[in-house]
């Protein structure tokens, strides 16, 4: 069977007059007016579906087909007729409906509204409601965007491995890859569980970035990025938290902070652009019924310019605020939701970078800032998200990685890969991390990360 799909059809419908088309899709609704009926059907490749009239002249078995039930699998064969002076440009008058799989009256997904808590709990069925339908379209074309951006700019896509031996920010929150016998595991004459009898001969868990494997790319290819799923082993029930996730991480040779700041400017820009273009039926809807402000925050960052001020600048700004915070704001603490918000929409105004960390609070890997006290990272913050970049200049120089790495309490031997790569040909480098379902929350005004995952991993949550 040749099917034809809705999007085509829309995007070209003045070709698609009076011309036979065969659609196989679900029951959205079907309204039934005894001599005429009208089905709303969705194949899945159009956020809009089409209106199939159904005229009981035409269709002998039309009492059946009135009688099947919302979400049932149905392929129409019928006429496209345009309709210049309706809603939609065109309708399909079937010539025959041909039933696949039956609804029926406990389909959860009634022509009514249902709150997100309830459609998390049917995540198999929930891709089929306007909600996330809009949600995952985007999330699929951010994807695109993404590689496509970094594509024309001539990085290289790196795979980096999911199951690894180091733990790039150093936190402890990981995974642990095992095949040992948890209940009694081999033990070493110090009592403790002997990782050297294990499968892969070492202690092993789920990555949590693909960093520093993308760095030593980066000092073969000059510029290369990393995009898969991540993992945090973080016992935390926020809205924006989950134990898996897709990271976007991108790392450039002969560059330095500015040039990282410059990079992720670029690559937020284009990926809104491109989903204004791509996604307008999306972005309307999710504008009308989950966020108002979502379409002018999107174009007004879409042609704006950033600004840029020092963590040090901002706690002074944040200090004078008249503000009251939940979390108390002073000089080498990190900065919280609150702060960031209110830095970005209420001082600034727009997006803003905030740079040059104290040291303690930021990971081993940044390069150590010729004050001593602060390091040469970046914090990309824009109105009604906050923080939704981080990134930094990576250290170069091999004594002072080494002294910051004895400082956080690692053994630079198990980083002895990371370590060799200052020995050999060290330039000045740079790169940051983007959440990809923090982006995707941005674009859709979802203010839930379990709502922008298909299937969501969180503490004490792991279904499907």
């Amino acid at each position: 069977m040749e099917r034809n799909f809705i999007r085509d059809i829309l995007e070209n419908f003045e070709q698609y007059d009076g011309r036979e088309v065969v659609l196989g899709g679900w029951i959205r609704s079907l309204r039934d007016s005894k001599a005429f009926a009208f089905m709303d059907l969705n194949d899945g490749s159009s956020f809009t579906g089409v209106q199939i009239v159904l005229e009981r002249s035409r269709l002998p078995e039309y009492d059946a087909i009135v009688r099947y039930q919302v979400g049932a699998a149905v392929v129409v064969r019928g006429e496209v007729l345009l309709t210049p002076d309706a809603k939609q440009p065109l309708e399909i008058h079937a010539a025959s409906v041909q039933l696949e799989g039956t609804g029926g009256a406990d389909y959860p997904l009634q022509k009514k509204r249902h709150s997100v808590e309830f459609l998390r709990q049917i995540a198999y069925l929930r891709p089929r409601t306007n909600l996330f339908s809009a949600v995952f379209r985007v999330r699929s074309e951010t994807a695109y965007a993404v590689h496509q951006f970094f594509h024309d700019r001539g990085f290289v896509y790196v795979h980096t491995p999911i199951i690894t031996a180091s733990d790039c920010e150093g936190a402890g929150e990981t995974f642990r890859i095992t095949t040992l016998d948890v209940n009694n595991p081999p033990r070493t004459q110090q009592g403790e569980v002997d990782w050297s009898r294990d499968f892969f001969g070492i202690g092993a868990n789920l990555t949590v970035s693909g960093q520093l494997e993308g760095e030593t790319f980066a000092q073969a290819f000059g510029k290369i990025y990393t995009f898969g799923p991540t993992f945090r082993a973080e016992n935390s029930n926020t809205t924006r938290h989950a134990a898996e996730f897709w990271m976007i991480e991108p790392e450039i040779a002969f560059a330095d902070l500015s040039d990282d700041m410059a990079l992720a400017w670029d690559m937020v820009q284009y990926i809104i652009r491109h989903i204004l273009q791509r996604c307008p039926a999306e972005i309307a809807f999710l504008n009308q019924f989950v966020d108002k402000t979502l379409q002018a925050r999107l174009e007004a960052l879409a042609y704006s310019t950033f600004q840029q001020v020092t963590y040090t600048q901002a706690v002074e700004l944040l200090e004078k605020s008249e503000r009251t915070f939940q979390y108390p704001i002073a000089w080498g603490r990190d900065l919280q939701t609150e702060h960031e918000r209110y830095l970005t929409e209420e001082v600034f105004r727009g997006p803003v970078f905030v740079t040059d960390y104290p040291r303690e609070i930021k990971s081993f890997y940044m390069r150590l800032n010729d004050d001593k006290k602060t390091v040469s990272a970046m914090d990309l913050l824009v109105p009604g998200v906050g923080e939704i970049i981080g990134g930094s200049q990576r250290e170069e120089r091999l004594d002072v990685l080494l002294a910051r790495m004895q400082e956080c309490g690692l053994d630079a031997e198990d980083y002895a890969w990371y370590v060799n790569l200052r020995r050999w040909g060290s330039t000045r480098h740079a790169g940051f991390g983007l959440g990809f379902e923090r982006m995707v929350m941005y674009l859709t005004g979802v203010s839930n990360i379990r709502d922008v995952i298909p299937y969501p991993r969180t503490a004490g949550s792991a279904p499907y």
